[in-house]
């Protein structure tokens, strides 16, 4: 199944190359923000801001309310540990 989950962005690390850092559910992991960047959201307004996360992109920007009620379900369906497997896999 293939599902954008949602982290929170907490650096930028390559403004040039539109690279983020962001936390999901204490994972860290290097992600392209270049979707989610526009003329009302620029890289440093995007710092704290929720996302949903999907193959290393950040696809959309969510509110802090739906990205936890999305985590929530996530992690009683058994999802969530497994996008944080996988992520982890991804890196090694």
């Amino acid at each position: 199944m293939c599902l954008g989950i949602p982290a929170q962005i907490k650096e930028i690390i390559d403004i040039d190359n539109q690279i983020a850092m962001v936390d999901l559910s204490g994972v860290s992991r290097a992600v392209n923000i270049a979707c989610v960047l526009n003329d009302t959201h620029q890289a440093q307004d995007l710092i704290n801001q929720w996302v949903l996360v999907h193959v290393g992109f950040a696809l959309s920007i969510v509110d802090e309310e739906e990205a936890q009620k999305t985590l929530k379900i996530l992690d009683e369906i058994g999802e969530l540990s497994a996008a944080v497997d996988d992520i982890n896999q991804g890196e090694k």
